[in-house]
């Protein structure tokens, strides 16, 4: 049963709340009262054709009875017949604005058939008001469409925001709030190049944009503009340096290794507070043997953040290859109690402790590291970065 199914039964014992047989009260027409608990019956069984056929028959011998239109439109809603419940609903309400539960179902049935502005009013109003979270939530997924179908993105996000806000792990809500965020931006990206063309901050969002997609060599252009226009500009000789790293990894260019050292050494002139260059910086030391310079430069992450796990534990490499186990110790326990599913640090931990003397740790280390390098090998999932990730260092030791 998908989420939409278990709205409309939601609402549907909500509509039962006045049902059509107690509309009609102690009718002396037999054939209006039978009709009327088939329909119900066969709407609560979800017989639609039945419970179509029967509402039909109540209407047609009495018209009036807003509870038997406002279940036909009920029936048409759950068929996604929306051109054929949105007059039946409105025939209801006209006959008895009490019903005032009706409301939602129609605003979400114009929406259903691109009746945006006239959607809108009862969107909003539901999204707003309505304490039934599952109406609201129904309601705000179509105020998305509609907000986004008549181009008020602002609108959009700030709906999709709330959205995050009320149900943060639904996955159906976080798609569509992802695809509202994206078309903003792209929105955004779109204004800025036809505004503003030659500007720093257009060839900056080329040059991302030429990054993403793996174009080194044009983000790395676009990205010397932005400084040929904006030479203090923070952040852009990190991500030249960033391009350049992810280059030499294809390539093994010792050559773009280097440059990419001078972009990050360059970013630690202008912004000494950007831990993500004084990392990157630190571990292109270590990888080539300048344990000074490294260990200087991890320590000076770690000052301005803390909590910077990765620098943790590249630290911890430089001290153990100058052979200072005690002090490496502390740096593995504060990255493990950073994030404990980390199989680097359970495996640079091993060693510390064998280094250490310690054979009883050096079991447990690897005992855990084995776990989670099996999970880790199971799942097989990439993602990007933004700075990059420590590595074991060797083979990795067998059970």
């Amino acid at each position: 049963m998908t989420y939409f199914d278990k709205f409309m039964l939601r609402l549907g014992v909500m509509l039962f709340c006045l049902p059509v047989i107690q509309a009609i009260g102690q009718s002396s027409n037999d054939a209006l009262q039978r009709y009327a608990e088939e329909g119900q019956r066969a709407l609560t069984e979800g017989r639609y054709d039945v419970a179509e056929r029967d509402y039909k028959q109540v209407i047609q011998i009495n018209p009036q009875i807003a509870e038997a239109h406002a279940s036909l439109g009920l029936v048409y809603f759950q068929q996604r017949r929306f051109e054929l419940a949105v007059p039946e609903l409105r025939q209801a309400l006209k006959i008895k604005p009490s019903l005032q539960k009706l409301n939602s179902l129609l605003a979400m049935s114009l929406s259903e058939l691109g009746e945006y502005k006239e959607a809108l009013p009862g969107l909003e109003k539901e999204f707003h008001q309505s304490t039934d979270l599952n109406t609201r939530r129904m309601c705000g997924l179509q105020l998305e469409r509609a907000y986004t179908a008549l181009q008020r993105n602002g609108q959009a996000v700030q709906t999709a925001l709330e959205m995050d806000r009320f149900y943060p792990n639904d996955p159906e809500v976080l798609y569509h709030s992802e695809k509202i965020y994206g078309n903003a931006a792209y929105l955004a990206i779109q204004k800025l190049v036809k505004e503003a063309p030659d500007s720093a901050w257009s060839h900056l969002a080329a040059a991302e944009a030429f990054e993403s997609q793996g174009e080194a060599d044009r983000a790395i252009a676009e990205y010397r503009t932005v400084l040929s226009l904006d030479p203090p500009h923070r952040g852009v000789h990190y991500r030249i340096g960033r391009t350049l790293l992810a280059r030499s990894r294809k390539s093994s260019s010792a050559k773009d290794t280097s440059e990419a050292l001078s972009e990050f050494q360059q970013e630690l002139e202008l912004d000494p507070s950007n831990g993500n260059a004084a990392y990157e910086a630190a571990d292109i030391y270590r990888n080539t043997g300048k344990t000074e310079e490294a260990r200087k430069l991890f320590g000076s992450a770690l000052t301005y953040y803390p909590n910077f796990e990765e620098a943790y534990l590249g630290l911890a490499a430089v001290l153990m290859e100058e052979q200072q186990p005690e002090r490496a110790l502390p740096e593995l326990q504060k990255a493990i109690a950073l994030n404990t599913t980390n199989e680097v640090a359970w495996y640079r931990l091993a060693q510390v402790q064998k280094m250490l003397g310690n054979s009883v740790e050096v079991k447990k280390a690897l005992t855990e590291f084995q776990r989670l390098h099996q999970q880790t090998a199971n799942k097989n999932v990439a993602s990007p970065d933004e700075v990059t990730k420590q590595e074991i260092d060797g083979n990795v030791p067998q059970p």
